[in-house]
């Protein structure tokens, strides 16, 4: 008889959800997860208060309503870390609150500590306060550990002057000047906030472009912001070595150029969290990443263990990792349950923010699919003059064959949510006209789906009318 049904390591996104699931199925269930850890790295470190941050940053700069209130306006002149952190810490508190409240309202005993495995069906817990071994057994377990910042070796981490993209948010000051090495997802954002609060940003990535999975145009527009807010931009370079000092860093390029800063942010991609979880006494291995191979039901190679979210690789998102969660605790207990679709959004919370779902122009000329192009710009909005939101704009791609939409690309306020209508459309198979014979309200920046759709059907016309 073992002590659970099901062990979940990691109290993240995947592994709440994996818990519930299991729970919800009348399962015995325990999370097990460090005391200064619940919510996992999403509400502690990462996607929760690097979103929140961003919002304070966009508040206190003034600068989403600069269009409206002149170029000089600012809601606070000399901002501090303490007060972009302010709101921070009350939302890390409250979600921290939230996850408490789910596990313990679904009868999810969180066991505080750092778990390893002893053998395949048992749980060592280092800390924990439960009993005299401090182990737990379960018949399934989910791994749900998630992922740290990938830190090079020859690069000397302080903490202080240079940090990792969990470290910035420790930072006592706003840099005046600062190097963010790596233009990956993580590093564009962290950029862009510092950026917008008044930091010289120089930005160094060893490929030739940034975000090469986002839409040209869209990238281009990101691009154009970010170099007005005093962003340079070193692309095909790489870091030879950070040297510290009294007054800053000095960041050495392969190239021989060097790069005086206050500080450097490395952003040099995700290390699964797997290295204190003692595998190999359950059967299981993970790559030079520290990732896990699951099969389509997140299985790994041992039958009853399953690993889900940032652990596993690809998407590493949140919003996945949650519904991951779920399916493994399904799978693990024979609960029928569906396979997430292929259709999922993308949200890149830069400033100003970009979205997308579907396909990208690139991907349909590769792949010969005949498309044409709807585009709606927020300056021609009602709602765009509202929010002081000029530059933003939305693209449809659709199908010139079927109608159908095949991809949808927003930049600018709001992008992140205004894609799920896109995503939703596409998801039911609509088409254009769909969104043509659709009422949104007025005024509304969702409106652009509307004005999009009579671009694309217009030009679709045209074609029409000039080979009749």
């Amino acid at each position: 008889m073992t002590d659970y049904d099901l062990v979940v390591l990691g109290s993240g996104p995947g592994g709440q959800k994996a818990a519930i699931a299991a729970a919800k199925l009348g399962k015995r269930v325990c999370i097990v997860d460090r005391r200064d850890m619940v919510g996992g790295v999403c509400v502690n470190t990462g996607t929760i208060p690097s979103k929140t941050l961003r919002e304070a940053v966009l508040y206190l700069t003034g600068r989403s309503q600069r269009e409206v209130y002149g170029a000089s306006y600012r809601v606070k002149q000399d901002i501090t870390v303490q007060d972009l952190l302010a709101h921070t810490k009350h939302v890390v508190g409250r979600e921290i609150e939230v996850v408490r409240a789910q596990l313990l309202r679904n009868h999810v005993e969180l066991l505080a500590g750092t778990g390893r495995f002893t053998d395949p069906h048992t749980i060592a817990v280092d800390g924990s306060e439960r009993g005299e071994h401090g182990t737990v057994s379960a018949d399934k377990v989910v791994i749900a550990t998630g992922t740290r910042p990938a830190r090079p070796p020859h690069v000397q981490f302080d903490n202080f002057r240079v940090v990792d993209s969990d470290g910035v948010l420790g930072l006592e000051k706003i840099p005046d000047t600062m190097v963010v090495v790596g233009a990956g997802v993580i590093g564009i954002e962290y950029a862009s906030m510092f950026a917008a609060l008044g930091s010289r940003v120089t930005v160094v990535e060893k490929r030739d472009q940034m975000l090469e999975f986002c839409d040209p145009e869209i990238v281009e527009s990101l691009k154009f912001h970010l170099r007005d807010l005093a962003v340079t931009f070193r692309f095909g370079e790489e870091v030879k070595q950070v040297e510290t000092g009294v007054a800053g860093t000095v960041t050495a390029l392969a190239s021989g150029k060097r790069i005086p800063a206050e500080t450097v942010m490395y952003s040099a991609g995700r290390q699964g969290a797997t290295e204190d979880l003692a595998l190999d006494k359950a059967g299981l291995s993970a790559d030079q990443r520290g990732r896990i191979s699951v099969d389509k039901h997140y299985r790994t190679e041992v039958e009853h263990i399953y690993a889900v979210g940032d652990v596993i690789g690809f998407p590493a998102l949140a919003s996945t990792s949650m519904d991951q969660g779920r399916l493994a605790a399904h799978h693990a207990f024979g609960e029928p349950a569906a396979e997430l679709t292929a259709l999922q959004p993308i949200g890149i919370y830069t400033i100003p923010e970009a979205s997308y779902c579907g396909c990208t122009e690139s991907e349909l000329t590769g792949e010969s699919v005949p498309y044409e192009v709807g585009v709606a710009r927020y300056r021609e909005l009602a709602r765009g003059q509202i929010v002081g939101d000029p530059y933003g704009m939305l693209k449809l791609l659709v199908s010139t064959q079927t109608r159908q939409l095949l991809g949808v690309h927003v930049f600018g306020t709001g992008a992140t949510d205004l894609v799920h209508i896109g995503q939703a459309v596409m998801g039911c198979g609509g088409t254009v006209d769909y969104l043509v014979n659709t009422v949104f309200n007025y005024p509304t920046l969702s409106e652009a789906y509307k004005v999009a759709a009579l671009d694309v059907t217009n030009k679709m016309r045209t074609v029409e009318r000039f080979s009749a």
